[in-house]
């Protein structure tokens, strides 16, 4: 890893990560995080019932790709402020649209306690951003200058998500839900150009967080959703962000399955070519991303620090099944990142 702004390890780290099966708060009484809340599920059962002012963050994030588009989309609310971001690829022309916004103090906004249930709102600002739950599936609506989006994003009952509670200890603290490779359709305006998206060939993926954060955070993610040698297959990586807190944000999804992978994988890219191939490796993980496209920003703005390079691109290799068979990694369209941000 060339100029990285911090050194990989060199090998994986097992860590030892307890599933949890029934509905749990985040946090008790008193604020500080639930120990009865660590671990990981197969479903989301965390509600962020996170109270008071304390570097309070919730997110939805949602990245849509079909073999001709990407349509990615933030919403996210700092106490202080609220951050909005729509992106925009054309995969054939490798055309890119963005539109961002920055609200100072946060207005507008309104967050579920629960991945999956309720709404999620910014209503102020240039970008206006609508999430709402139906007995369809997932409605994502935006409007700024650049789009207009009114998308559905259908829901696949008995289809496991991945969600974790990353503990870096007892008043910070993050909840996470990755939930991979959801059909979606409708109807995405870019520019004034009209494009239909079918739920025949466009997946929607879902990062979904509730936290309290540091001031300072690095992070890895890459996520691949698709069909690979005849099957249904995900893959959902993270690092960096979770290295020491006994919690890890890996899975390998098959027709639907979790099969959990608890280590610490190890990062390796040039941080000065994000053109160049990354490496994701671990004892149950052997991936090589090649990326196609590139997509980074580096803004401050009052109180944010972003700086952001995510390779959208193509992951080969084998992830290890939890029954110890090697599944072929072949061709999987995703993404892999490095990000940084202060508040």
């Amino acid at each position: 890893m060339t100029g990285d702004a911090a050194p990989a390890k060199d090998v994986s780290r097992r860590v030892t990560e307890r599933e949890i099966t029934s509905r749990v708060d985040l946090c008790r009484p008193d604020g500080r995080l639930n120990p009865a809340a660590v671990g990981w599920s197969r479903t989301p059962l965390h509600r962020a019932n996170i109270r008071g002012w304390g570097r309070t963050m919730r997110w939805e994030y949602w990245c849509l790709t079909s073999p001709e588009h990407v349509f990615a989309f933030s919403a996210s609310s700092l106490d202080y402020l609220a951050s909005e971001g729509a992106w925009y690829l054309d995969r054939t022309t490798r055309k890119d649209v963005s539109s961002r916004s920055l609200i100072v103090p946060s207005r507008g906004t309104s967050f579920s306690e629960r991945s999956g249930e309720g709404s999620v709102r910014i209503g102020k600002g240039p970008l206006r951003i609508a999430v709402d739950e139906t007995a369809e599936g997932t409605r994502l609506r935006l409007k700024s200058p650049e789009f207009d989006a009114d998308l559905m994003v259908h829901r696949i009952e008995g289809r496991d998500s991945l969600a974790v509670v990353v503990p870096w200890s007892s008043r910070r603290f993050q909840y996470t839900v990755k939930d991979l490779g959801r059909p979606a359709e409708g109807t995405l305006v870019v520019n004034g150009r009209r494009i239909r998206l079918s739920a025949d060939d466009t997946l929607a993926t879902l990062d979904h967080g509730r936290g309290r954060w540091p001031g300072n955070v690095l992070w890895n993610w890459g996520a691949a959703a698709g069909r690979s040698r005849g099957r249904e297959v995900g893959v959902q990586i993270g690092g960096k962000w979770t290295d020491g807190t006994g919690s890890v944000e890996n899975g390998l999804f098959l027709d639907g399955r979790l099969h959990k992978i608890s280590e610490e994988l190890v990062w390796r890219y040039d941080t000065s070519d994000w053109m160049a191939p990354w490496k994701i490796t671990g004892e149950r993980v052997d991936l090589e991303f090649v990326p196609e496209h590139v997509r980074s920003a580096d803004i401050t703005r009052l109180y944010l620090h972003s700086r952001e390079d995510q390779a959208f691109g193509h992951y080969r290799g084998t992830v290890v099944a939890d029954d110890g068979t090697a599944v072929e990694i072949d061709d999987l369209y995703g993404w892999a990142e490095e990000v940084q941000r202060r508040w």
